[in-house]
């Protein structure tokens, strides 16, 4: 599918690049609100710097991860996506 993401690099604290089958690039940013429930434990940066691709997904251990049809809809508009 066009939105696999096939890259994904972290960039800063709570900020990765990432970039689509479609070669589609873009910026995900993570505010501070984000980072509950779930999420909690990506708050620490060393568990946010484990991001990595897995079958088109942006995942972390724990079964973490981010739908890429969404980051793609949201990149491809504005070139980022704000996660609050």
């Amino acid at each position: 599918m066009e939105w696999d993401v096939i890259e994904v690099r972290v960039v800063d604290e709570h900020l990765l690049s990432v970039r689509f089958a479609d070669g589609t690039e873009g910026r995900v940013h993570f505010r501070e609100s984000f980072f509950s429930g779930v999420f909690a434990p990506l708050k620490d940066r060393q568990r946010f710097n484990e991001a990595r691709v897995q079958d088109g997904f942006v995942t972390w251990p724990g079964e973490l991860d981010l739908a890429p049809d969404a980051m793609y809809a949201e990149i491809k508009k504005r070139r980022e996506m704000v996660l609050e």
